[in-house]
């Protein structure tokens, strides 16, 4: 399947994914509790602006104002109905600023988890995840978004669903799921578990990987995991700017862009080929990874030892690859001060 992505892939080394959604519309104006999607219809200027933003920064990707675009998500804010409406609309920005950069630059359609709980546990049929992700895959492929883009996801169920919307939408895809609970997803899932998942797959996507999380050096130890288990498709690497913490009533990411440089180039000696930042990641943090990787050679294989020196300690003793349960107690590791 021939399209904007794939012909990057083939010939480039690496490519920089853009970063946070969240984060720069909160510092937009974006409330707390607030839809960001009806920002793609009330807002436009600031959804150019966040577009934008990762453009002019370097991204060779960015990821649209879509994420929680799905009907069970918009019912909270009684916007089922607008499905199509705004995840259209939240591509058509996005592509009417990458076609004005004067180079490449891929428009995903970010489709985030539906926020339910897949059966046996919850009440969210197969069916029905198919339905809603195919409903939002259609209003972003007609808004014009070169690929499909799933993240966050937890159940391998739910990236199964995305998965098989997507090919009823017949449009090309990546996926990544987070790994924030002990070195797993909040499932369960390991790294080498999502490896072995995303080769079953029949519709195949371009690229997968991990999203969010903790902070940087657990989603480098999760890409490292990746990597072990011998994947055939190219990883994606979205960690977040540090660790969140409270400040006069806002969340606050405390990586600077220097730690994000030092990330972005540990990420592609890591293994991946797709690198951007997820929370707390700004524009000033995508210049400065953009720079490493341009001018810094390509490093050996890291070990997780030159990982938390250079990013800090993580979250817990194990990532589940080695067998322990997510009970494994967390690891000492030094923090560069940031």
């Amino acid at each position: 399947m021939t399209n904007a992505l794939s012909k990057l892939l083939e010939t480039n080394d690496w490519l920089m994914a853009d970063g946070a959604t969240g984060t720069n519309l909160f510092n937009m104006g974006l409330m707390s509790g607030d839809a960001p999607e009806m920002w793609n219809i009330d807002e436009t200027a600031k959804i150019i602006a966040l577009y934008k933003g990762a453009a002019d920064a370097g991204s060779d990707i960015f990821l649209t104002n879509s994420f929680g675009g799905n009907a069970s998500r918009l019912k909270l804010h009684g916007a089922e109905g607008r499905v199509r409406e705004l995840n259209k609309a939240a591509a058509e920005l996005g592509r009417e600023v990458a076609d004005a950069s004067g180079r490449t630059i891929v428009v995903a359609g970010s489709v985030g988890p539906t926020g339910e709980i897949m059966a046996p546990m919850g009440t969210l049929t197969h069916a029905i995840a198919v339905e809603m992700f195919h409903e939002q895959a259609e209003g972003l492929k007609a808004g014009g978004a070169d690929v499909l883009w799933a993240e966050t996801i937890s159940a391998p169920e739910e990236y199964a669903a995305a998965a098989e919307a997507f090919a009823l939408a017949g449009m090309p895809w990546c996926g990544t799921m987070s790994f924030d609970t002990a070195g797993r997803t909040m499932m369960g899932l390991t790294s080498a578990d999502m490896v072995k998942k995303v080769g079953k797959l029949a519709h195949q996507p371009l690229a997968f990987g991990a999203n969010c999380g903790v902070g940087a050096s657990d989603l480098l130890r999760t890409v490292l995991g990746f990597a072990a288990a011998g994947p055939t498709l190219p990883i994606i690497a979205k960690g977040n700017a540090g660790i969140p913490k409270y400040h006069d009533g806002h969340i606050h990411y405390d990586g600077t862009p220097e730690l994000m440089a030092d990330y972005a180039c540990l990420a592609r000696d890591c293994g991946a080929t797709i690198i951007g930042g997820c929370c707390g990641t700004t524009p000033e943090h995508l210049r400065a990874m953009r720079a490493a990787l341009e001018t810094r050679p390509k490093g050996d294989l890291p070990t997780l030892e030159q990982i938390t020196a250079a990013l800090g300690g993580f979250s817990s003793e194990s990532d589940g690859t080695d067998g322990a349960g997510p009970e494994a107690s967390p690891r000492r590791g030094r923090r560069r001060k940031s």
